[in-house]
């Protein structure tokens, strides 16, 4: 199993565009096959060194990470929104 996380920081984080963003991630659910498993969180503390959201979804293996990277819904609909609306993003993924 893999585990993919990332954070992102948006340009602007009023609570409306954190919503809408995490809202859109959680969307992936139902329409990303691939997905064994996900979580989307909002940030509250908002100190200086915080990322506004947190995606983490787990896959069953490399084969699906890349076939996710490329999942017409998650590139279509999600990855073009956070793109247009993040100001950086970190990511991670480790097997589990």
């Amino acid at each position: 199993m893999i585990k993919h996380i990332v954070c992102f920081k948006l340009a602007d984080n009023s609570p409306e565009n954190v919503k809408k963003a995490a809202d859109i991630l959680r969307s992936m659910e139902g329409n990303v096959p691939l997905l064994r498993g996900i979580e989307v969180g909002e940030d509250f503390l908002h100190s200086q060194r915080s990322y506004d959201i947190i995606l983490q979804v787990t896959l069953d293996d490399r084969d699906a990470l890349d076939a996710y990277q490329n999942d017409e819904y998650h590139c279509g609909v999600v990855k073009k929104h956070m793109h247009a609306v993040v100001e950086t993003s970190v990511a991670v993924d480790y097997e589990i």
